[in-house]
């Protein structure tokens, strides 16, 4: 039987519009045109199939093939268990490469910088994210041996793999995801925490420090640490501890980069310390993996698992759901195709997998257990050790029937005597914001970020979609409307809707009516019982101080938690209203009064020629007392529609700059926008027009002035694909509407 022979019997999915909408943009393959070749049910049974094909490898196995493809089928069409994106992709295909989270290393010469730059683009390609330590790489000014010259220092060579990053789309479905970190003790650091601060700089970035307890010590001393250049092993200055971390903690303020993380304690838990160190992870910080290692995940729904038992959980199907999944996975290693001959030996060495779970904010709610509270923590880490000790004890039975991971014997369980294992790690909560639209579900272990919402679909029809449970529990309640449910889509919380029964407003809260405190309590709590680590946001109000950030790094610390990444609402322009309520404050019902200069008989200026992916723009840009006043914007030798939409950039320039508007504003908002065909330039891609005219005026005007960051003044941004609202969770924007997700 072939991958594309579904047996006439099995099931049809069960998909709700928008779960067929992602299906059919995401994962089902395309023919040359770009169109759907496959149907949902042939995809769920193309992957069913694949994973399920390498059990005849083992002849231990109580499986056949046929008989664990329908297990798997029925678990994914059933949505109680997802793999990975690149799972859903690639599985049965040409492709084939399986995994989502990839490490490589970073060394300290052009070659192996270059090297790794070509690696990670092939990874890319494939559908996976990197992650690097920038960390061996000698500091700023630093001298090069072998060419008399000065190092340029990590930073600047991030910027080379973020525009490779920006060449590459994933498996021709996403763009590329990196995280970079760095060391808090290299030389460097200050640079590094400083380097998100322009709107749009490494955007294809997630960045984060890695602190080490000597230095959290430090800062609970107020003393001063040692900074090590990595080339020579000795220390080339000192910083105040405490000074480094209020620098990161505003930082975070600001903008919500760089997060942390805690590399000791992470290297504490690597499970073979002496195949080697661990120094990054992920794009999304959850799975920490050493050089050259993939690790794959899935994620458990619990959405489905809540039962009429005296504690409300069907402990029974949790238990042949995890046992499925974690067969699954290893599997998977089996069957993926990785892009380098390297990482297949270090991923079938330690066949690392990562089985987290989604769906935890409805569980909550159909148990009507708060999220922030006591009784939530305890059914966190009481789901969280079923899913550990049975993940681990069916990784145990699997390696009776088809030997230990390679480098147990090299592991810290030989050293304790535990095991054999299968697998070096087996639990992850990992990101699962374009899963759980298939699912139907809440989004990993994160609060739901609003109760209900509006959806704009074909010919402009506007559509407010419900949480189900919340939808049902108003119902009960005899409260439900529409009108209720327009105001909840505009508001996205039910906190001040008095008519409400209060017992209702406690259970059913979203992201921003939960304290930061509870936010960070869940993640201890689910890290508890998770061998790698807990993708998980900890969102703060627009009013929070740099004082609470402040507090929840350093309960992070205490807690247990493998890092932390937090996120003060509306503090940049990718900002994430769920809500209309924010987008209408402040405006006035009347029409304010215009106030444009009118333009003066005779002015002077300038037209400087800029080489474009469209063809050549010709930027004239008028001053009037050595300010511009109005621009100009012609391209030569282009069709009608790109000459009018040059045409239209530079009549709303040049009203906004006839209206009084600064600048840096204006650069502010067309710096950074993308298009179809951007061009390298001596400083870096210019990607569109708009960035065009940016760069321009930020040339001539701005002269080191900061660009200040665009959210406030027109509207909150959508996503790029479709235009509906984007959200900020598991440390990473999404769209809850397409599936767009800036994380890969």
């Amino acid at each position: 039987m072939s991958v594309v022979d579904v047996p006439a019997d099995l099931p049809e999915p069960d998909l709700n519009e928008n779960a067929r909408i992602v299906l059919a943009k995401r994962y089902l393959r395309k023919g040359p045109q770009g169109e759907p070749v496959e149907t949902e049910k042939e995809l769920f049974w193309r992957v069913a199939w694949s994973v399920a094909a390498e059990e005849a490898k083992y002849a231990k196995s109580p499986f056949t093939v046929d008989e664990l493809a329908r297990a798997f089928y029925d678990l994914m069409v059933g949505f109680k268990f997802l793999p990975n994106s690149p799972t859903l992709m690639n599985a049965g295909t040409e492709l084939g490469q399986l995994a989502a989270c990839f490490v490589i290393p970073v060394g300290d010469s052009l070659d192996e910088i270059f090297d790794a730059v070509k690696n990670a683009a092939m990874i890319h390609k494939s559908g996976g994210g990197t992650g690097f330590s920038f960390s061996r790489l000698r500091p700023k000014n630093a001298r090069v041996g072998s060419t008399g010259g000065v190092a340029s220092g990590p930073v600047s060579f991030m910027r080379i793999f973020n525009t490779a990053t920006e060449q590459v789309k994933q498996g021709g479905t996403r763009r590329g995801a990196n995280m970079g970190i760095l060391r808090v003790d290299h030389p460097d650091i200050l640079e590094f925490i400083r380097c998100k601060e322009r709107e749009g700089e490494l955007n294809n970035f997630n960045i984060s420090v890695a602190l080490t307890e000597a230095f959290m010590r430090a800062v609970e001393a107020q003393e001063d640490y040692p900074l090590v250049a990595p080339n020579t092993q000795e220390a080339t200055g000192s910083l105040n501890a405490r000074e480094v971390f209020d620098i990161l903690v505003q930082k975070a303020w600001e903008s919500g980069d760089p997060g942390i993380i805690f590399l000791d304690r992470i290297n504490r838990d690597n499970p073979t310390p002496e195949v080697g160190e661990i120094e990054s992870t992920n794009p999304c910080g959850e799975q920490p993996l050493l050089p050259y290692e993939a690790c794959n995940l899935g994620s458990v729904n619990l959405a489905l698992m809540a039962a009429d038992t005296p504690d409300g959980v069907n402990w029974e199907e949790l238990d042949r759901v995890v046992r499925l999944a974690v067969r699954f996975l290893d599997n998977v290693i089996d069957a993926s195709v990785y892009p380098l001959e390297k990482i297949s030996e270090m991923v079938r060495a330690n066949r690392k997998i990562g089985l987290g779970v989604m769906g935890f904010a409805d569980l909550l709610y159909q148990l009507g257990v708060p999220y922030d509270s006591q009784e939530g923590l305890r059914l966190a880490e009481r789901v969280m050790d079923f899913v550990q000790t049975r993940s681990r004890a069916v990784s145990a039975e699997l390696a009776q029937e088809r030997g230990a991971f390679p480098n147990f014997e090299r592991s810290t369980y030989a050293a304790a005597k535990q095991g054999p294992f299968r697998n070096a790690t087996t639990t992850t909560i990992a990101p699962t914001g374009t899963l759980s639209i298939l699912a139907g579900c809440s989004s990993g272990v994160e609060p739901l970020f609003a109760l209900s919402f509006a959806r704009h679909v074909m010919d402009g029809e506007r559509l407010v979609e419900s949480n189900p449970y919340f939808e049902a529990a108003v119902k009960k309640a005899r409260c439900h409307s529409p009108a209720l449910m327009e105001e909840v889509a505009a508001k996205g919380s039910v906190k001040h809707v008095a008519y409400i029964p209060e017992e209702v407003r406690t259970i059913f809260v979203t992201a921003m009516d939960i304290e930061p405190v509870w936010h960070l309590k869940m993640q201890a709590a689910f890290q508890k019982y998770t061998d790698n680590a807990v993708s998980k946001t900890v969102n703060l109000p627009n009013q929070a101080t740099a004082e609470e950030i402040r507090n929840i790094y350093w309960m992070a610390f205490e807690q247990g938690c493998k890092g932390v990444t937090v996120y003060r609402d509306g503090c940049k322009s990718a900002q994430v209203l769920c809500t209309g309520d924010q987008s209408r404050q402040g405006q006035s019902d009347s029409r304010p009064e215009s106030k444009v200069r009118k333009r003066p008989d005779v002015v002077s200026g300038f037209t400087q020629k800029i080489h474009t992916g469209l063809g050549e723009l010709y930027l004239t840009v008028n001053e009037v007392d050595g300010k511009p006043f109005e621009v100009f914007a012609t391209i030569g030798k282009s069709g009608r529609s790109i000459t009018a939409k040059a045409e239209a950039i530079g009549r709303l320039v040049s009203l906004a700059l006839r209206s009084g508007v600064d600048v840096a504003d204006i650069v502010g908002q067309l710096k950074g926008i993308g298009g179809e065909n951007p061009v390298f330039r001596k400083k870096g891609l210019l990607l569109s027009l708009p960035d065009a005219v940016a760069w321009v005026l930020e040339t001539r005007y701005l002269q080191g002035r900061s660009v200040p960051q665009d959210a406030a003044s027109l509207g909150h941004p959508a996503c790029p694909e479709c235009g509906e609202p984007l959200t900020f969770e598991e440390g990473c924007f999404n769209c809850k509407s397409c599936g767009f997700t800036r994380c890969g």
